[in-house]
């Protein structure tokens, strides 16, 4: 593996991991990207991520590094203060997010991501807005990646389980048939059994061709299902490479992966 001097400030002694890409034009290229919420005040700090087509890309790294900031630069939601975000080649920098959408880019908060006491019907119309004559159309494709939301279509969304509300919002997600769909820790609060549950639904979603990048505190079950992974540092690429590459890599394994589980651990009792 080729490595380069990682320039985070307090880490001079830490490499950065550059494996081969796949060939050709990434489907999103976040170039160096120095974002914020307030003006000033940065929490991305020359941020990259490229993102190919079928892939699963995986964002790691401890809390406050930026993980759920970068996804939000993505989509639009905190501003880019300098460097380039290209969609298919398009530059995409600072776009709002409903211009987003309509481009293929979807969205899954961590949190507040489904509307509670709306049915599961109605909250896949509020994510199919865009093109309500392809309603029938698009739910039929989202509950053939998750049939539970066709068989309980009437049920108030309220009244499901951690595991059927994320199914709720990522087929929310789905229901614009993005391109790219963005999901910010899919498995917080989730048990054990949910969590596993719920990266078997990303796979599920990425083989009927949604490319994705997800953040995840869960570290290593994320990088059991990537392609690649990031690991973010103060707002930086820490390491980069293959998920396998980065679970065995021991720099990452006794600086980021260990500790990670056990913020992982704590955030469950």
């Amino acid at each position: 593996m080729e490595k380069t001097e990682h320039d985070a400030p307090g880490t001079p002694d830490r490499a950065a991991i550059h494996v081969g890409e796949p060939e050709g034009e990434p489907l999103l290229d976040a170039q160096d990207l120095v974002a914020g919420y307030l003006p000033g005040v940065n929490i991305l700090n020359g941020a990259s991520l490229s993102l190919h087509d079928g892939e699963i890309v995986g964002i790691i790294g401890p809390n406050g590094a930026g993980k759920s900031t970068l996804l939000k630069a993505l989509f639009g939601l905190v501003h880019i203060h300098s460097g380039k975000l290209l969609l298919r080649g398009e530059d995409i920098t600072n776009l709002r997010a409903d211009k987003l959408v309509s481009r293929g880019v979807g969205f899954v908060p961590q949190t507040e991501n489904v509307f509670p006491s709306l049915t599961i019907e109605e909250n896949m119309r509020m994510g199919g807005f865009q093109a309500p004559k392809a309603f029938r159309e698009r739910f039929d494709y989202v509950a053939s990646i998750f049939p539970v939301l066709g068989q309980r279509r009437n049920q108030v969304a309220g009244s499901l389980s951690g595991g059927q509300r994320q199914m709720v919002a990522m087929g929310r997600a789905l229901m614009m048939k993005p391109s790219v769909l963005l999901l910010d820790e899919p498995s917080a609060g989730l048990s054990p059994m949910l969590q596993d549950d719920t990266f078997i639904r990303v796979r599920t979603v990425n083989k009927a061709g949604v490319s994705v990048v997800i953040v995840e505190q869960n570290a290593r079950r994320c990088l059991q299902i990537c392609d690649r992974g990031y690991v973010l540092d103060q707002g930086r690429n820490a390491y980069s490479g293959t998920g396998r590459d980065l679970m065995t890599d021991p720099k990452v394994v006794s600086l980021y992966l260990g500790n990670l589980e056990e913020e992982v651990e704590k955030e469950g009792r």
